[in-house]
């Protein structure tokens, strides 16, 4: 199976288990270092070796000395006992926490079923923590149709996993919705019987529970996150008011922080982070007033730096508000009228397009289409109607490749029975 030093890495692992240790645990070994195509034995050595990971650094205390607790059931009784093993056989926890943490995501739900111990690491959100501080990260598409309710796929395992039914109520399931993920977390935006509401997803947990509020509710806002906080500006308040005010979430506390105000107030509008600060773009001042200029915030000195003519042309009232992606630093934007995608020349304060986009924006004035950003590829989600029904179909597309593939987008998945129209589209990378 693996030659070279590999194999020997491997004899020498298996000879250091007990002879009293099931199968089991060989074979999840094996799996840890066979994971992608048997790329993680690289990638564990270049992250512990190569970069010089000071694993000591890393705050391993909660997971190596602090009991699990475990919830009482009501068909029995856990005993919360303090485990004298290690995760892996024959290797420190500290090591055994890097493997676990460089697999995929999708095979969590697995191996928390090995043991207590893996059960409360899993559910512990630990792993996520330990990843951002490796740099690793998966991206996975969330999704809510006309036809299908939230559903995550992994792009990595070919994978859609349906989300837990949104405990919210009929007016909140049947209005307008908005969407954004952050952390481990998926928030998603819409207004209740008695006002605004914010439900949101934990990846941990999976399930659904009440977000806090932001001090000033809205709808119609810009938004974006980075890691594990992100930036909701602007918008329209339960009065119909434009707002210019902006709020920063943070996801590991679970609270919102108001900011400086941006110069000029605006709904419909789209926020991204680039090269390290906050960008919105588009939108209108009022009810009839669109808005061509766009702003820039830095997050180290928490000033707003207005960029005039940033979107020219602006987004009339009936239009969504501006498509837009940012990978590898570089923003992209799907055109509304022209079906085609350019990309920001950032020196320049110009529009170039680059290529036609797979899908019609025009039909719907750019509802029911999703543009986003996944990982290096820009990724379109839209309906397709065809002989067999109607389906949502994932287009994807890497930058880095140029134009050499032609104007031809390929396929990353097609969803079937899920409608012509997509209402959220949301992309989580941890």
């Amino acid at each position: 199976m693996m030659v070279g030093s590999t194999g020997c890495v491997l004899s020498q692992l298996f000879r250091s288990f007990d002879q009293d240790h099931c199968s089991f645990q060989r074979y999840l070994w094996t799996y840890l270092l066979l994971v992608k195509n048997g790329s993680l034995f690289e990638v564990l050595n270049e992250v512990i070796f190569d970069k010089d990971l000071n694993l000591l650094n890393l705050d391993l205390t909660d997971l190596t000395r602090r009991r699990p607790v475990y919830k009482r059931q009501p068909a029995g009784n856990y005993s919360v006992q303090k485990s004298n093993g290690c995760l892996l056989p024959g290797l420190v926890d500290d090591v055994a926490l890097v493997c676990l943490a460089l697999s995929c995501r999708s095979d969590y739900p697995s191996l928390a079923c090995v043991n207590k111990r893996f059960n409360w690491l899993i559910r512990s959100g630990y792993l996520y923590k330990l990843r951002r501080q490796l740099g690793v990260r998966e991206h996975w598409v969330y999704l809510a149709c006309s036809l299908m309710p939230w559903e995550a796929f992994d792009p990595v395992r070919q994978r859609w996993m349906r989300l837990p039914r949104m405990p919210c109520d009929e007016c909140f399931s049947y209005a307008d919705k908005e969407s954004l993920a952050v952390g481990t977390q998926l928030l998603v935006f819409g207004r209740e019987l008695t006002g605004f509401a914010i439900w949101m997803y934990n990846l941990v947990t999976c399930d659904w529970s009440r977000c806090p509020m932001m001090s000033l509710p809205r709808c119609l806002f810009g938004s974006s996150s980075s890691g594990e906080i992100a930036i909701v500006a602007g918008g329209s308040d339960m009065a119909g008011h434009v707002l210019k005010c902006v709020e920063l979430y943070d996801s590991e506390s679970g609270t919102w922080e108001a900011l400086p105000d941006m110069n000029m107030p605006r709904r419909l509008c789209s926020g991204f982070f680039m090269d390290g600060k906050f960008y919105v773009i588009g939108g209108m001042s009022s009810h009839t007033d669109s808005l061509t200029c766009g702003e820039e915030f830095n997050l180290k000195t928490r000033t707003w730096r207005r960029i005039r003519n940033m979107y020219p042309g602006g987004n009339r009232a009936t239009q969504s508000p501006p498509l837009v992606a940012v990978v590898n630093n570089q923003l992209y934007a799907a055109d509304q009228s022209t079906n085609e995608v350019k990309k920001y020349d950032k020196e320049n304060n110009t529009w170039n397009v680059v290529r036609p986009l797979p899908v019609r924006a025009d039909s719907s004035n750019g509802w029911g289409l999703a543009f986003k950003a996944c990982g290096d590829k820009l990724l379109v989600v839209g309906g397709h109607r065809g002989p067999q029904g109607e389906v949502i179909v994932l287009h994807y597309w890497c930058p880095e490749e140029g134009n050499m593939a032609g104007a031809d987008w390929d396929i990353l998945s097609i969803r079937e029975r899920a409608g012509a129209f997509v209402y959220n589209c949301a992309i989580m990378g941890c």
